[in-house]
């Protein structure tokens, strides 16, 4: 019986199908192709002389860039045939009107998980932004925020469309506004893969994570020719604005690759290490790393004198799952190290002090990379994980005169307000106010460890004894210094308090880290009602 009826359904279909081509062949037929030969014009964006050209700056056409970010045949585009409004300027001829505006935009999927993704297209008026383009960008933002999603832009833009005059600003100001609101709700991610300059760079600039591609990127509000005429500078674009400068002297971008394919592998990665949304679960890589496993190596990393630096890279690769770190920001302010992890197949960040750089130091720079890690994190319930080695904030006039006392706080605003879990490890220095800073238990840190080589003090020995005891005989120095050490520059003090919670062997870390997260999975903690807070920016 099932066998017949679905020949009759068969049956039936073909005979619809016969009837239809009988009537209307020619005319479908036409529209078919119509529809064939639109299609094809939209995928070759501003032409193959224009494709070519930009393979020959060694750059992917926006398309090719969304195929390698996202799972084969997972993507569904929107507005395909989206062409300008603008009639000014000779933009109304047919040759003008190029059907997606200069922007591919839609939804695919990064190893089964949704994300919203546009890429503008330099082959199109140099990727410029026009109200159409804007709009277009605008509608995966707002389709993104309904549904839970991340978004990630694939900037390569000379910014707005001069031919379009106010239209292309507001166009701007409609997507940071949105930028706005999606902050900490979904993850956004940049990949600045050419030019993105004037208005168009506060986009990213606002958005989570911000990669650059070396060489063929850069971002500036105002260019060089301008530059040379008010300041008299002449400078480059990659000086003024490439991927050297932003990873490492600005800090306005977060990472920098050899070239697109690369940089869209990475982003990928990332992306992997992420929620969905503030309300999705955190996402879990199946490990065959045991979570009780030991380190040995671990407890003889700390150098015997508390002047020899050592790598807490060593210490979080041991600790974290196969050893796999996706570190944030590695070649700026790296003092501090901050990055991504996973502990028995579940997201953490992590954060620590760098004894090989500038011994550890808080400065300015290393509180504004570490409040903004914090934060995000705490957006998007990723527990915290901090790995403690600091002397103090770095003394001197140029750190005070640009601002350490309200960027230090920064740091420690972001720590104090965090709720997600927070565990953290003293290996070695925590010294005065620093100590306080990094995530200590006085600031709500849920589980608080030391290792034995842990200093826990307002200072170091040779400081204090030169306070306490001023005018002592040189020689008696360093009998006064060891007394102090063995008085206060201990971890027994600070657990005989309360103020640590264990001192543990540090080959045990990983195993007391994985059980104390299990333990936290289910924390909830919250701060007093508040339209928002006013962290000292």
């Amino acid at each position: 019986m099932l066998h017949t009826r679905a020949l009759l359904r068969h049956w039936r279909a073909t005979s619809i199908l016969s009837q239809g081509q009988r009537r209307y062949g020619s005319q479908r037929a036409k529209t078919l192709a119509t529809l064939e030969e639109k299609r094809k014009a939209a995928t070759l964006g501003g032409g193959q002389k224009r494709i070519d050209k930009q393979h020959q700056t060694g750059k992917l056409t926006a398309r090719e860039r969304v195929e390698l970010l996202l799972d084969p045949g997972t993507f569904r585009e929107y507005d395909m045939f989206v062409e300008h409004t603008c009639a000014d300027f000779g933009m109304d001829t047919a040759s003008n009107k190029i059907p997606g505006d200069g922007v591919i935009t839609g939804h695919g999927q990064i190893n089964g998980r949704m994300t919203f993704v546009f890429s503008q297209d330099f082959t199109v008026f140099g990727g410029s932004l026009s109200s159409m383009h804007a709009r277009k960008i605008c509608k995966i933002m707002d389709k993104a925020m309904d549904v839970g999603a991340p978004v990630i832009g694939l900037n390569d833009s000379g910014g707005a469309r001069i031919q379009e005059g106010v239209d292309s600003l507001a166009g701007y100001a409609d997507i940071f506004l949105r930028n706005v609101h999606s902050s900490g709700v979904i993850p956004q991610l940049s990949l600045i893969m050419g030019p993105c300059a004037g208005g168009a760079v506060y986009s990213p600039a606002m958005t989570d994570f911000t990669f650059m591609v070396k060489d063929t990127s850069y971002m500036f509000v105002t260019g060089p020719k301008v530059v040379e005429e008010v300041t008299r500078e002449v400078v480059t674009d990659q000086e003024l604005g490439g991927a050297l400068t932003h990873t490492k002297k600005s800090g306005v971008a977060h990472k920098a690759f050899e070239n697109d394919v690369h940089a869209l592998y990475e982003m990928r990665e990332l992306f992997d290490f992420l929620p969905l949304s503030n309300k999705d679960k955190l996402p879990i890589r199946v490990t065959e790393d045991p979570k009780d496993r030991l380190i040995p190596g671990l407890d003889y990393i700390v150098p015997h004198s508390s002047d020899q630096p050592y790598d807490i890279l060593d210490v979080i690769r041991g600790v974290v799952d196969e050893g796999n770190f996706f570190e944030i920001m590695p070649d700026y302010a790296r003092n501090i190290i901050v990055g991504f992890a996973r502990m028995n197949g579940r997201t953490v960040g992590v954060v620590g002090n760098q004894p090989n750089q500038k011994a550890g130091c808080l400065d300015i720079t290393s509180s504004i990379k570490g409040a903004r890690f914090v934060r995000f994190c705490d957006c998007f319930n990723i527990p915290i994980l901090t790995f403690e080695d600091v002397p103090g904030f770095l003394p001197g006039t140029q750190e005070e005169h640009n601002g350490i006392i309200r960027n230090g706080a920064k740091l420690l605003f972001a720590y104090a307000e965090a709720t997600v879990p927070k565990i953290t490890v003293i290996t070695r220095k925590a010294y005065g106010g620093a100590y306080d800073v990094m995530s200590s238990k006085h600031l709500r840190g849920d589980i608080n460890y030391a290792w034995p080589t842990a200093e826990i003090a307002v200072m170091g020995a040779k400081g204090a004894v030169a306070i306490l005891h001023r005018g002592a005989d040189s020689s008696e120095l360093p009998r006064l210094q060891q007394e102090y050490e063995d008085t206060l520059c201990t971890p027994f003090q600070a657990a005989a308090r309360g103020f640590v919670d264990d001192i543990i062997f540090p080959r045990e870390t990983r195993k007391r880290i994985c059980e104390d997260l299990e333990l936290l999975a289910s924390k909830k903690q919250s701060l007093p009602w508040k339209k928002h807070s006013n962290i000292p920016l």
